[in-house]
């Protein structure tokens, strides 16, 4: 049996920017430092807000973490994973549909869709940092798509790649596949009901056997 929907992170799930987005954070936290292990790890995730409601409160720091976010997002390239768009035409022949649900902003948003011309078609529904008052691992992303895409969360399928995601899909109550993208393979084992290193390849039937 089919799911009734597919739910989505953006980056390190559909495309290819979590390293540089690791790359940016490790920048940030130099000049800004918090003293934490990993941070740019640890924050995945996260709304922006959240992150620097958390660890930068200083109103100028915020300003210039802000400044420099933007710098680098508007120099990003943004690039779909091998096997993405293959993957989500299986998911429309067979009738599911799929939305994204990021912790980014519009601003970021318009950027990407404006680069990839048709890619913002392929979702049913688009939610970002705006629509949300609480970050993963609060699943109140993934509980607003299913309802918006008229769904069940629980007959739902949730493909994220940071731990707090991948939490946010169990509490929603839909099966989680993990994608071994950002962090091992083996360090996602038992906080997902599947890993998988890429969509690559991947077929539905085959994915739904290990669920």
């Amino acid at each position: 049996m089919f799911p009734a929907a597919a739910l989505f992170d953006l980056d390190g799930v559909l495309v290819d920017t979590e390293t540089e987005y690791t790359r940016i954070w490790r920048d940030i936290e130099s000049h800004y430092p918090t003293g934490i292990d990993n941070f740019a790890l640890k924050i995945k995730g996260n709304t922006l807000p959240r992150i620097l409601e958390t660890y930068f409160p200083a109103p100028e720091v915020q300003t210039d973490i802000c400044r420099m976010l933007k710098e680098r997002e508007e120099a990003m390239e943004y690039r779909i994973f091998a096997g993405v768009e293959a993957f989500l035409d299986e998911l429309r022949t067979h009738g599911v549909p799929a939305a994204i649900v990021t912790s980014s902003g519009v601003a970021k948003m318009e950027r990407l869709f404006g680069s990839l011309p048709g890619f913002r078609e392929r979702f049913g529904a688009v939610l970002t940092d705006a629509d949300v008052t609480h970050s993963k691992p609060h699943p109140e992303g993934y509980l607003k798509a299913a309802a918006r895409l008229g769904v069940k969360p629980e007959e739902c399928i949730v493909f994220e790649d940071s731990f707090s995601g991948l939490q946010a899909g169990r509490s929603a109550g839909a099966k989680v596949v993990a994608l071994a993208t950002t962090n091992p393979y083996r360090t996602l084992v038992d906080k997902a009901d599947a890993v998988i290193d890429s969509f690559d390849g991947l077929c539905l039937e085959a994915l739904l056997k290990k669920l």
